[in-house]
């Protein structure tokens, strides 16, 4: 298989390689890897793929729409931060999204499902009210999967993935401001998710998540955003 070719084979957990840079670029987006103004090489990016340009090209016009990279003439793909408006029709949608994890083709919460909430509940109590901000946006990163893997409609888990990544673009910065605050609010979340689970309650899971994605959504308004909605 050629190089050109490479982007099309899945991956071990049924990404093609298109995918996986994408979701990697993203999360160092979130994580501050990659910081607003910095430009996306792709030659750099594909030679640690080991990949050709092409697959690492497709991959940052898919992160294109999300508004959280755009191509500057004379310059190419640098890393933006979203506008205050755009941050704020993010959570907007995210609340809506939250209710219909238990409408729209729930799947039912495996054993395997309960058992990842619970360790990353322990994982949480451990870290106390000293998480770092990048350690918080990467156990927040472990809870959207565990979340999204419980989204039966694909439709909806798009979004919810689009979604997820534009909110937590912010998060780095939020944490950094009130570390102690979100340490707290993430192991409420996990112990209201956890009994939610536990209880088989998918309502009851998508009711937790837009419970504590309406208290992010105010720290973000107090800590972050300078404009005044219309």
């Amino acid at each position: 298989m050629s190089l050109i070719d490479k982007h099309l084979a899945p991956g071990p957990d049924g990404e093609t390689i298109v995918e996986s840079i994408q979701r990697l670029i993203l999360e160092r987006i979130c994580f501050l890897d990659y910081r607003p103004g910095d430009q996306l090489k792709e030659a750099v990016i594909a030679q640690e793929f080991g990949v050709s340009r092409t697959p690492v090209r497709d991959a940052i016009s898919r992160i294109s729409h999300l508004g959280l990279v755009e191509t500057r003439n004379g310059v190419g793909t640098v890393v933006v931060a979203l506008s205050d408006a755009e941050i704020r029709q993010v959570y907007e949608m995210r609340l809506e999204l939250a209710m219909l994890i238990g409408t729209l083709s729930p799947k039912q919460a495996s054993e395997d499902h309960i058992a990842l909430a619970q360790a990353l509940l322990q994982e949480v109590k451990a870290w106390g009210m000293n998480v770092d901000p990048r350690t918080y946006v990467m156990l927040n990163d472990r809870l959207n999967k565990l979340i999204a893997d419980l989204i039966g409609n694909v439709v909806l888990r798009s979004f919810w993935l689009q979604t997820y990544y534009q909110a937590a673009s912010t998060w780095h910065r939020v944490s950094a401001i009130v570390g102690a605050e979100v340490a707290k609010s993430l192991l409420d979340e996990l112990s209201d998710l956890c009994t939610a689970l536990e209880a088989g309650d998918m309502a009851a899971v998508g009711y937790v998540q837009r419970v504590h994605i309406g208290y992010g959504f105010q720290r973000i308004k107090t800590h972050l955003l300078t404009d005044q909605p219309g």
